[in-house]
């Protein structure tokens, strides 16, 4: 279908206060490259179940995780940063990402 990756964005890996990891059962079908980009303060995507279900789908995925970030991307005052800063450093992120998937891809 000329998809060539897939980003997530806040991946709800679970319900708030729910831990599992159910829905990302399908994510070892998938066969192009994957980017999850998430808040470390995510109550729908605990980082310790996140980062083996990531691990396990090897060279296909990648995480970048955004300090302070919620699951909307809204960090605390107290972090320093804004919320425009933690979207332009996921923008950022997500544009080198679909960068070097596609040199791959071409390669």
């Amino acid at each position: 279908m000329g998809v060539r990756g897939l980003v997530f964005l806040a991946f709800p890996l679970h319900p708030a206060g729910r831990p599992g990891t159910d829905r990302a059962a399908h994510l070892e079908e998938i066969r192009i490259p994957m980017l999850f980009i998430q808040g470390t303060r995510d109550e729908l995507a605990s980082l310790d179940l996140l980062r083996p279900i990531v691990a396990l789908l090897g060279s296909r995925a990648a995480l970048h995780l955004l300090q302070d970030a919620d699951h909307s991307f809204h960090v605390p005052a107290r972090s320093g940063l804004t919320d425009a800063e933690v979207l332009a450093a996921a923008l950022d992120n997500l544009s080198d990402w679909v960068d070097r998937t596609c040199d791959s891809i071409r390669s």
